[in-house]
């Protein structure tokens, strides 16, 4: 399975997978190079420069994993909710309309 994989659907979307696992962990590696980063950019360290550029390729790698995912579970909950507003909007106007 392709760890950039597009296609998910809702149900999918919501099991835990591998790529959970990946986007966790480049979460944490994101965090932590940010912060050292940030440290030796500011003491004007080669080295801090690298951990920024390098913290900000992990977040896209996250952002590109994990996004797909978070898409379809999006998506699936708009639609349930708009079922649901409907249907509150449908009893609203049924016991409005009881109360004339």
């Amino acid at each position: 399975m392709s760890l950039f994989k597009r296609d998910w659907t809702p149900i999918e979307a919501e099991e835990w997978t591998s790529h959970d696992l990946v986007a966790s962990i480049l979460s944490i590696l994101t965090f932590f190079l940010a912060t050292i980063g940030i440290a030796g950019a500011l003491l004007l360290q080669t080295w801090g420069w690298v951990a920024l550029v390098l913290s900000m390729v992990c977040m896209v790698l996250m952002f590109k994993i994990i996004d797909p995912k978070l898409r379809a579970i999006s998506t699936d909950f708009e639609k349930k909710e708009a079922k649901y507003l409907a249907e509150i909007d449908r009893v609203t106007r049924w016991e409005a309309g009881d109360e004339r």
